[in-house]
């Protein structure tokens, strides 16, 4: 196995796959990262429990070299040892060549010697039924994964609310998020089967961050696999299976109100800026809480106190129409859900000050966030 290879492609494919690679497994090679390459380019392998992600470098891009293969061949090499030597070494260019196992690696004046494990030890890629299929832009996947994965819980415990339901029913696209205390929801178009039905997919939330940040640089088309326990995302170059989680997702459509007693529309960046400056107070709190008073008059009052801290008041204008009402809520909450909401306003629906209110774009209803309140003194 030789090759020569672009130093910047070979750190940018290491640092992807090696989200992959855990340090901790009862499979030790699942520690490294496979090396493959073959007279097309190179492919680099990185598996866990979780997930596999499967990036390639090709012979060229845009008509620039990127890797000459002299030999073809396959190794596995340590995944942070590798991640660590790449990103430090001093040239352009990478020399590659493996005798026995024993891998050396040349940029500039440096040279490493690592010991590899036989690439056939290393367990295959998953073979999935491609069957349900549908295919959206990278970038309206990322920006549902961003505006929906923040809500998930972190809780291990909690079982299938650690991850993302998606949905697909003729070709609308539904992802939904919640840890009980407050959800998230985005739906989109994509190109789907008409016929195609998915409604009980959950996909782990750490999976779905680790993806976003991988398609970070993809602005094409990607499809999406859906298999009974898998889940895989092809991009340029680039492959990415996650399994799913088991368990039935809770109907969330019960919880969503219909209608209101109150509604207000404000700019989302005012907003949000108050209730960050807010939240200077209020975080020294137990519950971190904010309240709000909605005033007929045309504007919405945010406080913030906290004992042995101060208090923090500000008037934030608003269109209000419907009853005036004070509730509160968890200010991470709220700060996390408009850093989400792509809309210059947003429209905030109440039914009460004890029951769940509904944030929305104010030009559109294809997302969503719900927060629960805190019941105060």
């Amino acid at each position: 196995m030789k090759f020569r290879v672009q130093r910047a492609a070979l750190v940018e494919a290491v640092s992807q796959v090696s989200k992959a690679v855990s340090q901790k497994t009862t499979i030790p090679i699942l520690t490294g990262i496979k090396v493959s390459a073959e007279d097309t380019g190179l492919t680099l392998t990185g598996m866990n429990s979780d997930l596999t992600i499967q990036v390639r470098i090709p012979h060229r891009v845009d008509d620039k070299e990127q890797v000459n293969v002299e030999r073809i061949g396959n190794i596995v090499l340590p995944g942070r040892i590798l991640g660590d030597i790449v990103r430090k070494l001093p040239g352009d260019e990478v020399e590659w060549t493996v005798d026995r196992l024993i891998t050396t690696i040349r940029s500039g004046q440096a040279q490493f010697q690592l010991n590899g494990l036989d690439a056939e030890e290393y367990p295959r890629l998953p073979q999935l039924e491609e069957h349900q299929t549908f295919s959206m832009q990278a970038d309206l996947l990322k920006s549902m994964i961003r505006q929906t994965g923040f809500a998930v819980s972190t809780q291990e415990a909690r079982g299938v609310l650690t991850g993302v339901l998606c949905q697909l029913k003729q070709g609308r696209l539904i992802f939904v998020a919640t840890d009980s205390h407050r959800l998230s929801r985005r739906e989109a178009e994509v190109e789907a089967d008409p016929e195609l039905d998915l409604h009980n997919v959950v996909i782990p939330g750490k999976s779905l961050s680790e993806l976003a940040k991988i398609l970070a640089d993809q602005d094409g088309w990607v499809d999406v696999v859906v298999a009974d326990n898998q889940i895989l995302v092809k991009a340029d170059n680039l492959l990415f299976f996650s399994r799913l989680l088991e368990g039935n997702y809770p109907d969330t459509n019960r919880v969503i109100p219909q209608g209101g007693i109150s509604e207000m529309v404000t700019s989302t960046r005012e907003m949000l800026e108050s209730v960050e400056r807010a939240s200077l107070i209020s975080r020294d709190g137990r519950d971190n809480v904010i309240k709000w008073t909605v005033k007929a008059e045309g504007h919405v009052e945010v406080t913030s106190a906290a004992q042995d801290v101060g208090v923090a008041t500000e008037e934030v204008p608003a269109k209000v129409s419907g009853e005036e009402l004070t509730i509160s809520f968890n200010a991470r909450y709220m700060i996390e859900a408009l850093r989400a909401v792509d809309s210059e306003e947003i429209r905030i629906t109440f039914t009460g000050t004890m029951t769940p209110f509904v944030i929305q774009p104010a030009d559109r209803e294809d997302a969503l966030h719900l927060i629960v309140p805190i019941r105060t003194r």
